[in-house]
């Protein structure tokens, strides 16, 4: 609170002072996005319904749900549904597991930057669908080259997001912890990864996402079950309606990755204000 004066120059009363100090926190907004997907999905009812929008180009988001509820009840549902998560999660653990450890030693070690830096430059653009037949050769039709297509394609973005965030990290206070003579992996698991952990969890949002990506065209080729495969046979037989289903599963799936981010954010950066 600060004291406000009259024209003589003497104290009259109390003024509060609004606090202008969030840091641009963002606020929660819990019912934002619900309200915002409800109104496009009515407006897309309403539109179809109505034939502004031809059923030959979107189907009717009320049939695609029946179209969904179809496939839980048949059980078909998770028949489609265990086998793509267990190719995402195993081919994105051991891509990002692998991408976090090797830029975490591009970022701290200078003979390793040299040598790998180049590498990553001269991988990180090809495109990794391309590549897809690649690793039928090598690795077989079979689960193996689908893990190993996501592992790959997971593996390069988080490398640059990881040496990017560690780059980042502020060098003062890695040199106030070299002032007060702290070891060097005592500055790394305190200073570095604490401060590098954003940036790290930023870049595992766009290495997940291009799993998912990378699980739909892995499982196009060569897989009896799986959304991808659910897909494909909806598009080949141009049925909209279990097309959709597959794209929002997939669409469902990119938002719960994303919310596991997000818990992971809450949990690792709590020391954050």
């Amino acid at each position: 609170m600060s004291k406000t004066t009259d024209a003589a120059g003497s104290p009259d009363a109390f003024k509060t002072v609004v606090f202008r100090g969030g840091g641009f926190a963002p606020r929660p907004r819990r019912w934002v996005g619900l309200i915002v997907f409800v109104s496009l999905i009515l407006l897309l009812e309403f539109l179809t319904r109505t034939n502004v929008i031809t059923s030959l180009t979107m189907p009717i988001p009320s049939d695609v749900f029946w179209t969904f509820m179809e496939l839980w009840q048949s059980g078909l549902l998770f028949k489609h549904l265990v086998p793509s998560l267990s190719r995402l999660m195993v081919g994105a653990a051991i891509g990002c597991t692998a991408g976090i450890c090797v830029g975490i030693v591009i970022g701290l070690f200078s003979l390793a930057r040299a040598g790998l830096v180049p590498l990553v430059a001269a991988i990180f653009p090809i495109p990794k669908i391309a590549l897809l037949p690649l690793f039928v050769i090598w690795f077989g039709i079979d689960e193996a080259s689908k893990y190993a297509l996501i592992a790959f394609g997971t593996f390069t973005p988080t490398v640059v997001a990881t040496y990017g965030a560690v780059d980042n990290v502020d060098r003062t206070l890695i040199r106030m912890g070299q002032s007060f003579s702290m070891a060097w992996f005592s500055i790394v698991r305190k200073i570095v990864l604490p401060g590098a952990m954003p940036g790290i969890l930023s870049g595992l949002r766009i290495s997940l996402a291009i799993a998912i990506i990378l699980l739909v065209a892995a499982e196009m080729l060569g897989a009896e079950y799986g959304i991808g495969a659910y897909i494909l046979q909806a598009g080949s037989l141009y049925d909209l309606e279990r097309l959709f289903v597959g794209v929002t599963i997939l669409s469902v799936l990119g938002v719960l990755v994303s919310g596991l981010i997000g818990l992971m954010e809450k949990t690792l950066l709590d020391w954050r204000v």
